[in-house]
């Protein structure tokens, strides 16, 4: 199972540009949804007068609210009071007149605009969704708070610096700029260097084809547990994710728990290697990152560990072992990995026909899908956080937060080979065929249901790529025993959770429950499941660490570094610091 054919590495000239060859106009699916709710709300007069009494209403409030002051008011009576709690108006500041009227103008437009997009019969699900993300998008810009003259926070900074923020805020727009235009990190990160403040965990590269480098991690301890653990990130980001500055890294805390750990660095690909497959990424980065393992910890099952696009990789791999009466891995750990993609969340907005067949000419035409264009797609997710509220603060109130390590890794993004990342989002995305047993790994279809290993999943509540409804649904794909854990952030953050010291604000929280193997009618709805376990403060990395040593077989020595007396040079390797 090896990675023949993929073997060589490979030359690294110059990542070649794309052509210039002219760029194929997006596909109309947003402007069509858009169209197709006007027409159903214009058969609507039902819809039609509530949203006029609705309009009516809320213009009499902000008649009330503008003559608030004429009439003795302080401002701050609840007729001037937004009706939501949007943090973005939550300063002391906002509860004055007439910032105050401008955040309830705002809250009462957001208020007819949902009730504008609700269902309307004849309107369909996809075109609904489409328009309320486009809504959102529109109502993120339009925000009070991104404006200087009805900002009273940016108001105060200027008339107190006397503009100073501005400037300082217009060279951090012009250096951003400039960083973009020149494809440079932003600012700050050059704090953070590949081997040398981040991706510091030491140990050497024992592996290297085509398509990974494999990295063995130096023990800590005197003795370590008998199975290794071989993490299998994303590669539509760079591994070191989870070996962040010590402090935050996964791979150093496990390490000094007295796991043997093996890590997956993905190759960044270009133009090049526009072929590749998805099968390729199984053979020549799964498997041979398994024969390598196999070979240095001989005789022992693997607790195999999957994040995101490499958990879904991985129980792909896992599934087509077990069709194949192939016995190599002992556990299986998933982190905000989907193998259900019937709710894919907003990101599912950005796949249909239309775009995908867009996408592939792109790809066609550069060979690859370049790491901006998922940055943008992801930003768009959370325009709101990522977008705005930043911009606000660093072009309007000129000030920089300091980058830290997470922000740093995010944006060294990576590249996604033309045929793979078609075969993925068609596959998946688009056909959920790994769901429903469809998907071919090695020429045979694959079911989620062989997989008999026991199972440990985690999802973040706040996941806009993978959501916990979505992980959620592998219980439903497999009879093996699966302990699911739900804990608080994002992708990222929820993921990267180390435990905090003694006497620390505990500021995460977790819920964890466990379903026997072979009790597939035990399963909860997600909801339900949520609201009837327990919550737990702290770090889900101590649970799973616990996990993991029931699943094991005591302690042995450590293992030597490699095997065969195969060495590629010290972790971090080499493909992980390719542009």
């Amino acid at each position: 199972m090896g990675g023949e054919g993929l073997m060589a590495p490979r030359t690294e000239p110059a990542r070649p540009e794309p052509p210039a060859a002219a760029v194929n106009p997006p596909p109309l699916s947003a402007p069509l949804a858009w169209l197709q709710w006007w027409q159903q709300l214009a058969l609507s007069p039902v819809r039609q007068a509530r949203l006029a009494d609705l309009a009516l209403r809320n213009a009499c409030r902000m008649t009330a609210a503008c003559l608030e002051p004429l009439s003795g008011g302080d401002g701050k009576r609840p007729a001037t009071r937004p009706a939501s709690n949007d943090r973005r108006f939550q300063g002391p500041a906002w509860q004055q007149w007439p910032f105050n009227a401008y955040a309830l103008g705002f809250s009462l437009q957001q208020a007819w605009w949902q009730e504008a997009t609700r269902p309307l019969p004849g309107l369909p699900r996809r075109a609904r969704h489409l328009v309320e993300f486009g809504t959102r998008q529109m109502l993120d810009a339009m925000s009070p708070a991104n404006f200087p003259s009805t900002n009273p926070d940016v108001l105060s900074a200027t008339i107190r610096e006397g503009g100073a923020n501005l400037l300082r805020g217009g060279a951090h727009l012009l250096d951003d700029l400039h960083r973009h235009q020149r494809r440079l990190p932003p600012a700050g990160a050059e704090a953070f260097r590949v081997g040398d403040t981040v991706a510091t965990t030491p140990g050497r590269v024992v592996f290297r084809n085509r398509l990974i480098e494999l990295i063995q991690y130096s023990p800590k301890t005197p003795a370590v547990m008998a199975e290794p653990v071989l993490i299998v990130p994303a590669w539509i980001m760079k591994y070191y994710i989870l070996d962040l500055s010590p402090e935050n890294s996964l791979v150093d805390w496990l390490v000094r728990q007295g796991h043997t750990v093996f890590m997956v660095s993905w190759l960044n690909p270009d133009a090049r290697d526009r072929h590749l497959s998805l099968d390729d990424y199984l053979s020549c980065g799964l498997y041979a990152a398994l024969d390598t393992v196999g070979a240095t910890v001989p005789g022992r099952p693997v607790h195999t560990v999957g994040y995101c696009l490499g958990g879904t990789l991985l129980a792909i791999g896992a599934a087509a072992m077990a069709r194949d009466g192939v016995e190599r891995i002992g556990s299986l750990s998933l982190f905000a990995a989907q193998t259900d993609f019937s709710q894919p969340g907003e990101l599912g907005l950005f796949i249909d026909e239309a775009q995908l067949r867009w996408l592939e000419r792109e790809m066609q035409r550069t060979g690859y899908l370049d790491t901006r264009q998922m940055a943008g797609a992801f930003a768009l997710l959370r325009a709101g956080d990522l977008v705005w509220t930043r911009a606000v603060r660093e072009y309007l109130l000129g000030q920089r937060e300091p980058l830290i390590d997470l922000m740093a890794w995010n944006a060294d993004g990576t590249r996604m080979p033309a045929r793979m990342h078609g075969e993925y989002l068609r596959a998946l995305y688009q056909r959920n065929d790994l769901a429903h047993g469809r998907l071919l790994a090695g020429g045979r279809p694959v079911s989620m249901a062989d997989i008999r290993t026991p199972v440990f999943m985690v999802a973040t509540v706040a996941d806009h790529v993978a959501p916990w409804q979505s992980v959620y649904q592998l219980h439903r794909l497999t009879d093996a025993e699966v302990t699911f854990v739900l804990t608080t952030g994002g992708h990222n953050a929820g993921v990267v959770n180390p435990p905090q010291a003694p006497g620390a604000n505990a500021r995460r929280h977790y819920q964890i429950a466990t379903r026997p193997a072979g009790d597939p009618a035990s399963t909860l709805d997600p909801q339900r499941w949520r609201d009837t376990t327990p919550s737990s403060a702290g770090s889900w990395w101590t649970p799973w660490q616990a996990w993991l040593a029931r699943h094991g077989s005591g302690e042995v020595e450590p293992p030597a570094l490699g095997h065969d007396g195969l060495d590629y040079g010290r972790a971090p390797g080499s493909y992980v610091r390719r542009p």
